[in-house]
């Protein structure tokens, strides 16, 4: 989707969908095109991941969401960038993280990508 404007509050909230079910799904060559080449993740437990390294875990089930939950979201928008926020439930087959997830997408090449995951477990 090519863009002039900032986009709005629903369409990133789709994107974000979007991205964490293909993620899920282990559809590998959904989440290229959902991820800038340089997205980096910061997981709960503080690990950093780079696009290649995050789906090649993801691909060979290393890391393996079993299910990813989107609570309420709020949005931050720009004509370039956006920022989604909210409280995620990731399952995974070692049990279940509830977390804050904030990530931030940017218009590249009329294409929005997320850039940045940061995800911060909640006690």
């Amino acid at each position: 989707m090519e863009m002039t404007s900032a986009p709005s509050a629903d369409y990133i909230r789709t994107l974000e969908s979007e991205r964490t079910q293909a993620l899920v799904r282990r559809d590998i060559a959904l989440a290229m095109r959902l991820h800038a080449r340089d997205y980096q993740l910061i997981t709960p437990g503080g690990r950093t991941y780079s696009l290649t390294e995050y789906l090649e875990d993801i691909k060979s089930g290393a890391l393996r969401y079993e299910g990813w939950e989107i609570g309420p979201c709020e949005v931050r928008l720009s004509p370039s960038m956006a920022v989604i926020r909210y409280k995620a439930k990731l399952q995974f087959a070692s049990g279940v993280i509830h977390c804050w997830h904030t990530d931030t997408y940017e218009l590249q090449d009329g294409t929005w990508q997320a850039v940045w995951s940061q995800a911060t477990a909640i006690n």
